[in-house]
């Protein structure tokens, strides 16, 4: 028997997140009225992850990250939500310690020998991330979903910020845009074998180059780019600094079959509720420009940005690391629009 884990749900990957105007909407009303002295980071900044620090000046990262298929294979499906989850660690600057798996699984319809392959997966990204997936819970559900829940640590002089970004400041992106337009693509059947390597080759790189982020004073802000899109996070980076994002569009690295198939307008349902949310705060879109500033990543790169007087040295250790990177634009004074695209 031959199962396609994509038809198994409706959204795919961080496509599935609840839409943000929804999500203020559920949190609005459940802030804490308590305060916590030695918790850094929590909810109010829609940053990647909780930071909480300890009593000998280490911090303790704590992060959730769940969701349906992207992908047919089970074993391939545990690979990218393991690797998406824990890149919510290296976006805050930390180094993952452990984790433990989250499992939903329609057991009435799906074979429990599709679940193992994708504990399996996530088996092996957690090794290669140097990390035990020590345990876990599972519940039965409609549809299939799988993520995990990762603890890591940071020293508190370390801790990146998601908005925490300086006038000047250079952006820099770590992985390509168009991961849900290709994602669309093979939940349609119309992604090639060829495509589908890509996909998984970008999905499953661990974004391990953000725990040596967070030891540099000259990276401002850090953030990983998932379901939200490239605007979407970027809007998160600029909340409440009173600053602007000058994009350059022919600077921003898309993926190829991701511009191929955009012609064909295959695209995410939720990258036009992303544009929605965010199409006020833009300025400067053209074409088919919001398909891939809006396309909602699965297990995307790290956006994060830097003093230009230490653009060079950037430069050098990102290549040295053989890091893919992108600079894409730069942090300047207030303008009409939060995001300037030229």
């Amino acid at each position: 028997m031959s199962i396609k884990l994509t038809q198994y749900s409706k959204a795919s990957g961080c496509g599935c997140k609840i839409a943000p105007a929804v999500l203020e909407e559920i949190l609005g009303g459940s802030k804490s009225t308590q305060s916590f002295q030695h918790l850094l980071v929590g909810n109010e900044t829609k940053d990647d992850a909780a930071v909480f620090e300890m009593s000998d000046g280490n911090c303790v990262i704590s992060t959730t990250d769940f969701f349906t298929p992207i992908v047919d294979d089970p074993f391939d499906f545990g690979k990218i939500a393991a690797c998406n989850a824990i890149s919510d660690v290296y976006a805050m600057g930390g180094k993952p310690l452990m984790a433990v798996a989250i499992l939903g699984w329609p057991v009435d319809k799906i074979p429990a020998m599709y679940a193992q392959e994708v504990i399996k997966g996530a088996q092996e990204i957690c090794n290669l991330a140097g990390i035990p997936l020590a345990g876990g819970h599972s519940v039965d559900t409609q549809e299939p979903l799988f993520g995990l829940a990762v603890t890591g640590t940071v020293l508190k002089e370390h801790v990146k910020r998601n908005n925490s970004i300086r006038e000047n400041d250079v952006l820099y992106l770590t992985k390509p845009l168009g991961i849900g337009i290709l994602s669309t693509a093979l939940k349609r059947g119309l992604l090639k074998e060829e495509d589908y390597k890509i996909l998984l080759e970008q999905t499953t790189a661990l974004n391990t180059i953000g725990e040596a982020l967070g030891k540099l004073s000259h990276v401002h802000a850090l953030t990983d780019v998932t379901g939200f899109g490239l605007a979407g996070h970027l809007l998160e980076m600029l909340t409440d600094t009173g600053l602007s994002a000058i994009i350059k569009r022919d600077k921003v690295p898309i993926l190829e079959p991701a511009r191929s198939f955009a012609k064909q307008f295959v695209f995410p349902d939720n990258t036009t509720r992303n544009y929605s949310a965010q199409s006020k705060h833009m300025e400067g879109l053209i074409d088919l420009d919001m398909l891939f500033f809006c396309d909602p990543q699965t297990s995307g790169g790290l956006l994060f940005s830097v003093d230009p007087m230490q653009e060079a040295v950037m430069d050098a250790l990102l290549s040295g690391q053989k890091q893919f990177f992108a600079k894409i634009g730069y942090i300047g004074a207030k303008r009409e629009k939060e995001i300037i695209f030229e």
